[in-house]
């Protein structure tokens, strides 16, 4: 009789301890579930704003204005506003206007350098070019166009994967990646054929 008691005893005891223990540990789980949730929260926090326009102007007189449909601020990185359907206007002291479009861009606001990317077309004179990635830079005095890079003008077609132009002195270097590669240019005849 004293061991069936024990026995009983034991098993209370032990079905007491496993409860206990499935207790602990589904308290820990949904602890940490919030937590996680916390933590999520807390790294990515952002501000929406809704048709932005910046514009600025350096000491030479050059002026640049860039508009997006939506704007979000990182509020983690306050100086940088990511950009959906972005329109950008260069104008360069005795120079010609410079239009860009993107879908996407990264802009800084303490130094102006604009990421633009997905479908961007850089319009200047009558010439276009078309890629997927820009690197612009007033304080660098650069634009550098990247990935799958189209330049069309009245009389050429170019395709490159790189095109540098400083702004400044409008000094331009085309190149592939490779250096087995050559850039690809194709004429344009009066009747537009290739």
């Amino acid at each position: 009789m004293k061991r069936k008691k024990l026995a009983i005893i034991a098993l209370i005891f032990f079905i007491i301890l496993i409860i206990s223990t499935f207790h602990y540990i589904s308290k820990e789980k949904e602890d940490l579930v919030i937590k996680k949730e916390k933590i999520e929260e807390d790294i990515y926090a952002s501000n929406i704003i809704n048709d932005v326009k910046y514009s600025s102007k350096d000491t030479k007189g050059n002026s640049y204005s860039i508009n997006a449909s939506i704007g979000e601020i990182d509020y983690s990185k306050p100086n940088i506003v990511y950009l959906t359907e972005v329109r950008a206007v260069i104008k360069l002291e005795n120079s010609n206007v410079i239009k860009i479009n993107s879908d996407f861009g990264r802009y800084n606001i303490d130094n102006f350098d604009t990421i633009f990317s997905k479908n961007v077309i850089v319009k200047y004179l009558n010439n276009k070019i078309t890629s997927e990635y820009m690197d612009f830079s007033l304080e660098r005095n650069s634009m550098i166009i990247s990935k799958k890079v189209v330049y069309t003008n009245l009389n050429n077609v170019l395709k490159a994967d790189v095109v540098e132009i400083n702004i400044e002195n409008k000094d331009t270097k085309i190149y592939r990646y490779k250096n087995t590669d050559k850039v690809e240019i194709n004429s344009k005849s009066n009747n537009g054929n290739n």
